[in-house]
């Protein structure tokens, strides 16, 4: 019952956040067909460019711009987002920050990593780094864990002055994640994983008579699937300890039954 409310509660709000986004009429971009890193940047939540994981994605944008990204991520992952900003030489001082929002659009915190820096003038570049913390299968409802879906990242400058708005930047984006294995397993999973256009997609399985829901889902996803994870290492260690259990149990009988019955000794002997 407790992972039934968990999973309602999550995909309500789900619903709540891929419907417009399903409404959009201008879907999101997604990688070249031929499997070549995107070389530009949404400007917003629906028309971030997908970026799958592994890859580097490059953009080229003006000081006060937000560029977005969005990535696909599954439970037992913990995502590591790296940017580089390539900065114009003739500029003041400049604050960077890269964020990292998950599929109900929440914003993630960073475990560790330069989340904001500040380039000092006729610094060339600068690096950008946020470390997730490993997505959960499940979570509950007023907790903000991070949960199987896509994941967004939006980059831009904080507190840009006037003569830098509008110079030439330019951008590189790269997410890897480490499986954390069986430490990160939990009792339980979403239904749906966090994509946009999820919930109407649903909605209009459900309803295969009823054509008027039109869902932009995303088209990036792991590579095994979603929820790929399910067998970790968890397993091993709970079948070797139950075979060690069995072994302690067999030693112990083996020890506490003694010889067995004594020998009858016949009468008159």
């Amino acid at each position: 019952m407790r992972i039934t409310r968990v999973l309602s509660t999550t995909l309500l709000a789900l619903g709540l956040a891929a419907t417009p986004a399903a409404a959009d009429s201008t879907p999101s971009a997604s990688p070249s067909e031929d499997g070549s890193a995107p070389t530009t940047a949404g400007t917003s939540f629906r028309t971030a460019t997908e970026v799958d994981q592994g890859r580097t994605a490059t953009a080229s944008g003006s000081a006060g711009d937000y560029l977005y990204w969005s990535f696909p991520a599954d439970a037992g992952q913990r995502p590591t987002v790296t940017a580089k900003v390539k900065l114009p030489e003739e500029r003041a001082g400049q604050t960077w920050q890269v964020d990292v929002y998950d599929g109900l659009r929440r914003r993630q915190a960073c475990q560790y990593g330069a989340q904001t820096r500040t380039a000092a003038p006729g610094t060339a570049s600068l690096e950008l780094a946020c470390v997730l913390r490993t997505v959960r299968a499940w979570s509950e409802p007023w907790a903000d864990d991070p949960l199987p879906g896509t994941y967004y990242v939006r980059l831009t400058a904080l507190g840009l002055k006037t003569a830098d708005l509008g110079l030439p930047v330019g951008a590189e984006l790269r997410v890897g994640s480490k499986d954390i294995g069986g430490a990160a397993a939990v009792d339980g999973s979403l239904a749906e994983p966090l994509v946009p256009g999820i919930a109407v997609k649903s909605a209009e399985d459900e309803n295969a008579d009823d054509s008027s829901a039109s869902a932009v889902l995303s088209s990036i996803e792991p590579d095994d699937g979603w929820s790929s994870g399910w067998w970790t290492d968890r397993w091993v260690w709970t079948g070797i300890g139950g075979v060690l259990a069995a072994l302690a149990g067999i030693g112990g009988y083996a020890l506490t039954r003694g010889p067995g019955r004594p020998r009858q000794v016949p009468p008159g002997a």
